[in-house]
């Protein structure tokens, strides 16, 4: 049944499970239910979603010329070659790009670390960077989270006497580039059962079939803090294998010894006690990726891998600072691109750019659109020559198709199903938008643009008892594609409520229901005009409550009784 909030969303409130499966024995009924509908069907799945039963990790034989990667990297080894790890500018790059020269390192491997610049190189390989590194005396390219549609510059290092390894995780189109190895589970002849590892998935695997290849001891809690930040950032598809890394990569990460993450999380504010994938993605990843956004990734990556206390609370702080900048000219970017949509009769695809909007973060801009307006947004920075654009879109849109249809109106591109990249000549941008907005028209066609909260079960408040909660738990970690699990309470009583922050942007509630009363905090709704005694129906998580040691409601959407 749909229904709309006052802020304009729709609230879906998903169907009850079968009764065959609410018969499973051990759980409680609301626990099937929320279960039933993250694809759990069987008790034994269900053991292996709740972790009581640890998943199996697939064969590493099955990703795609894994074998051949591993030949060639110990070639490399024993030969004592100087490889270089070529890694992209987010935090799944960079976190794949320590991983990997870390642990050939540690295999007795010459292996140093290059992140290009966003601003002069761009995304991806480039040939200036492939020579240089070539003069200084690399024989071998691995790339982390890049190098699938680099057909030229994978050419070239060919040319110039240089092996090349892919390892990404991107899209592979048709025309692909033809390295030594390309070790991407999304590869159509994949046999790898699990498609959606990030880069720092996949480099992580790799790794651990390296040190057996080579005859040494792996040990996984090495690198999985890496595995859990990488992977979270990326927002790839928390399930299956990416679920079972980060949870264990958040118990690593809480213990990590490396200086930089220590750092990190105290200037971040975050206790180990308290992290989760919401700490990770709104807190340590933004800052990760704002040197990459603002000046060079560089930062970031010396950051992971500094060995010294000092230079770590140093970098830390400055990550911090970048982060404020960043937010500050999102802010103001956001605000120019809506400026700029008014002056849009076509609204099937959003589709703007200007030289004022910063490159760094067209990806931030074009994900507020998309949330916002609930269509497939990018937004491009306005170059000399060229632009390059970032894509976001909605969950039944594949942009990565939508920009494949119109390659040949790009310079380059590349992404997944929800996120993309491309750059493309100043005078193919008004075809490419043309033609991206009827291909977006023609797909969507009658589909109402307004967000939909999708509620696992509908519950009086006074009903969720610790026995519920304590089970709970164990559906952490959540993210991308297993949501936390929601709920609706309706005729819920407003026993306090207050505008929160500096500018009262948010709302601070406590809710009575029978003798229950729970703290709520509603992010972004401190206009939502309730006073105490009134009634209201609240769609809502469970959270940690930061300001007392035990849990709050996360308020996803809310409405007075009887709207």
């Amino acid at each position: 049944m749909y229904r709309r909030s006052q802020a304009g969303k729709r609230w879906l409130v998903r169907p009850q499970a079968p009764p065959e499966f609410l018969a499973i024995d051990g759980l409680p009924s609301l626990i099937r239910q929320i279960l039933y509908h993250r694809g759990v069907r069987t008790s034994s799945e269900a053991d292996l979603f709740l972790h009581r039963t640890p998943p199996p990790l697939p064969d590493l034989a099955s990703l795609p010329e894994a074998e051949k990667a591993l030949v060639r990297i110990g070639d490399a080894i024993r030969h004592n070659e100087a490889i270089a790890v070529y890694g992209d500018f987010d935090v799944d790059g960079i976190t794949a790009s320590a991983i990997l020269t870390e642990a050939l390192r540690e295999l007795g491997a010459s292996a140093t670390a290059y992140i290009p610049d966003r601003f002069s190189e761009g995304y991806g390989l480039n040939v200036q960077a492939l020579s240089e590194l070539r003069s200084a005396g690399a024989t071998l390219l691995i790339s982390a989270d890049c190098g699938t549609s680099s057909v030229g510059e994978v050419a070239h290092a060919s040319e110039i006497g240089m092996d090349t390894i892919v390892i990404d995780h991107h899209t592979v189109p048709p025309g692909a580039a033809a390295p030594l190895a390309l070790v991407n589970p999304k590869r159509l002849d994949s046999l790898y059962p699990f498609t959606e590892l990030a880069s720092v998935g996949v480099s992580y695997r790799l790794m651990e079939a390296l040190y057996d290849f080579t005859g040494r001891k792996f040990v996984k809690e090495r690198f999985l803090d890496l595995v859990a930040l990488g992977t979270v950032a990326d927002v790839v598809p928390l399930v299956d294998e990416n679920r079972y890394l980060v949870k264990e990569g958040l118990v690593a990460l809480a213990a990590t010894e490396r200086p930089g993450l220590q750092a990190l999380m105290l200037a971040a504010g975050v206790t180990p006690e308290r992290l989760d994938v919401e700490s990770i993605g709104f807190m340590l990843a933004p800052r990760l990726n704002a040197a990459g956004r603002l000046t060079h990734a560089s930062h970031s990556y010396r950051l992971i891998a500094t060995e010294d206390a000092d230079e770590a609370d140093n970098l830390a702080a400055y990550l911090s600072d970048l982060n404020r900048e960043r937010q500050r000219q999102t802010a103001e970017a956001v605000d120019l691109a809506q400026q700029l949509l008014e002056q849009e009769d076509d609204m099937s695809l959003i589709f703007v750019g200007d030289a004022q909007i910063p490159v760094g973060i067209v990806g931030l801009v074009a994900g507020r659109l998309a949330e916002q307006l609930c269509r497939p947004a990018i937004v491009y920075h306005r170059g000399e020559h060229e632009s390059r654009g970032s894509a976001r879109s909605i969950p039944n849109f594949d942009i990565s198709k939508a920009l494949r249809h119109h390659a040949e109106l790009m310079v380059r591109f590349g992404g997944h199903h929800q996120a993309a990249g491309f750059t493309a000549a100043n005078g193919q941008l008004m075809r490419l938008k043309e033609e991206l907005q009827i291909y977006a028209s023609e797909l969507l066609a009658g589909m109402e643009p307004v967000p939909t909260l999708e509620i696992d079960a509908e519950l009086p408040l006074k009903d969720l008892t610790g026995k519920e909660i304590r089970w709970l738990r164990h559906f952490q970690p959540c993210g991308a594609a297993c949501p936390e699990p929601t709920f609706l309470s309706r005729n819920v009583l407003v026993a306090d409520a207050r505008p929160i922050g500096s500018d009262g942007r948010h709302l601070r509630l406590k809710l009575r229901d029978a003798p229950v009363v729970w703290p709520a905090i509603a992010f972004r709704r401190g206009d939502f005009e309730v006073s105490a005694g009134q009634t209201v129906d609240i769609v809502y998580s469970l959270a940690p409550d930061n300001r007392e040691d035990g849990l709050e409601l996360r308020l996803h959407d809310l409405r007075l009784a009887g709207e």
